[in-house]
């Protein structure tokens, strides 16, 4: 079976899915239904083919989220070729590497995004650009008009016979460690994915379920919205940039949105809005969130104002299953603080650094299994030897299993503080400065110290109009933490740098405040 089966259940030799059921819907109004999905789906392929990409070949997706990135993604997994999602934030350079590294034959892009395009012309291994001219985007000279890909016929009838095993998509890891390695996902996997979270969450016809990343990542497209397409339900899709709570929630009323995906920075500016409860959220049955674990105080302000609501966190990463791990809404309030535990045919488990299991209670690194882990990286043989290791992929995470069976994060290994032959874990430190009032966000790193090795660091970023100093919060941090594990230096920031799945970009800040020394803070 392989991905294209999500949408030929509309087709006259399968009939299983009705082909005038809304499949997508933006947040802004448009919609498709399943046969329409199809038809477009049809058409990019049969376009694709005629422009020469063949089985194996891979297709370059740099669009901004539409109803068209979905057609183009089954369009390219229909006709065998490999979907290298990019993601539109990047610059010319990182484009680059990308667009090389990947060996992409035809890139497809959104018009605004030509001007970082151009100075690739000569350098890339692509043959044919095409413009979708998405936000009002013009197609340069040197770029095809989407036109060609809407005139393929609607039939296909060259499909080519796939293989379960078939790589169907590349995605670029989000480099929270430097730069970013091609995980390579199979028909298989994505499948399988979309199988294990239906099955889990109990996903239907009736389910509307919506996406509010970037589909250009896992997180957005292959989390809840392939499971719910999977299940014949409805996805609704929030357009690209400048992410606005307020819009958002009206979009759940507007729709009767049942589950949704928020990343935590976007729970907590909708827990942080005084008016929050005047929305209509009726129809929210479950949020599902991650990338980071969600802070306590979140957790129960949520449950305070809305407790007909579940909080699903989960835990995952691109290369070793998305979402390995997930904490039931029953468990919320008294297991929060942990990500849960593993979710269908996936295994988990925390190992010492000779890859054997750790007993409960005990920290080690966190590693995953299942049909859903892929099993290589894109041209990174070392690479892959090292993360890929007797069929468990080794996340580079640090966790604890509790007794009962409960995965607790401790952060990344090389987040890891070591001060003074004490290990920190930076997340414990966050926890409490993220309960000032006046801190809207926080990350905790280490920084050399000539004595301990590694110092404490906290970086904040403060509430609009609040002003807050270091020793107000020492003084709120006093009889919350050991000593060793106070901060020995602050920086105030206006924002965290982040990945596109909201997740803290600490090697950047690790690599620009290495120098700073007690007692200096930049604010």
């Amino acid at each position: 079976m392989d991905v294209g089966y999500l949408l030929d259940r509309v087709e006259p030799h399968l009939q299983t899915l009705r082909s005038d059921k809304e499949a997508l819907a933006l947040e802004t109004g448009e919609t498709w239904t399943y046969g329409m999905l199809n038809e477009t789906a049809n058409r990019y392929a049969n376009a694709l083919l005629d422009k020469g990409v063949r089985q194996g070949d891979r297709v370059g997706i740099l669009m901004f989220n539409s109803l068209e990135y979905f057609a183009i993604y089954f369009a390219v997994a229909k006709i065998g070729g490999i979907a290298v999602r990019i993601n539109f934030r990047l610059e010319t350079e990182e484009l680059d590497y990308i667009l090389n590294d990947s060996g992409s034959k035809v890139l497809c892009f959104d018009g605004p995004l030509a001007e970082r395009l151009e100075p690739l012309m000569d350098r890339t291994s692509v043959e044919c650009f095409i413009c979708c001219g998405g936000d009002g985007g013009a197609t340069p000279d040197w770029a095809e008009s989407w036109d060609i890909l809407e005139k393929g016929d609607k039939v296909l009838t060259r499909r080519p016979k796939l293989e379960e095993t078939d790589p169907v998509m590349l995605m670029y890891t989000s480099g929270t460690t430097g730069r970013p390695k091609g995980a390579l996902w199979t028909h298989q996997n994505t499948v399988w994915f979309a199988a294990i979270q239906s099955l889990k969450w109990n996903f239907n016809g009736n389910t509307v379920g919506m996406t509010t990343g970037p589909l250009y990542h896992v997180g957005a497209m292959e989390d809840v919205a392939l499971a719910v397409i999977l299940s014949g339900g409805t996805v609704v899709i929030s357009k690209s940039g400048n992410f606005d709570i307020r819009r958002t929630l009206e979009v759940i009323g507007e729709k009767q949105v049942s589950d949704i995906f928020l990343f935590p920075f976007m729970i907590y500016e909708m827990l942080k809005l005084n008016d929050v409860e005047s929305y209509q959220l009726d129809s929210l049955k479950t949020i599902y969130s991650g990338g980071d674990p969600i802070i306590s105080w979140a957790i129960d302000r949520l449950y305070e104002l809305f407790p007909q609501i579940g909080l699903v966190q989960v835990y995952g990463l691109t290369e070793g299953t998305p979402i390995a791990v997930s904490l039931d809404p029953a468990d919320a309030k008294s297991k929060g603080y942990t990500a849960g535990k593993p979710m269908p045919f996936t295994e988990v488990k925390v190992a010492d650094d000779q890859g054997r299991a750790l007993p409960a209670g005990e920290i080690g690194e966190i590693c995953t299994k299942g049909p859903a882990v892929v099993s290589e990286y894109w041209n990174k043989p070392e690479a892959t030897a090292k993360t890929f290791v007797d069929g468990w992929c080794h996340t580079g995470d640090l966790g604890v299993i509790d007794a009962e069976g409960f995965l607790t994060i401790s952060g990344r290994k090389k987040d890891m503080i070591r001060s003074g032959g004490e290990n920190i874990y930076p997340v414990e430190v966050e926890d409490v400065l993220i309960r000032h009032e006046a801190v809207r966000d926080v990350a905790v790193i280490g920084i050399p110290d000539p004595k301990f090795i590694e110092t404490v660091c906290a970086v904040i970023v403060k509430k609009p109009g609040r002003s807050i100093t270091e020793k107000e919060l020492l003084d709120f941090i006093e009889g919350k933490l050991a000593r060793y594990k106070k901060p020995r230096s602050f920086v105030f920031l206006d924002e965290l740098p982040r990945t596109a799945s909201g997740k803290v970009q600490k090697y950047l800040l690790r690599d620009t405040y290495k120098h700073l020394r007690e007692p200096q803070v930049n604010s």
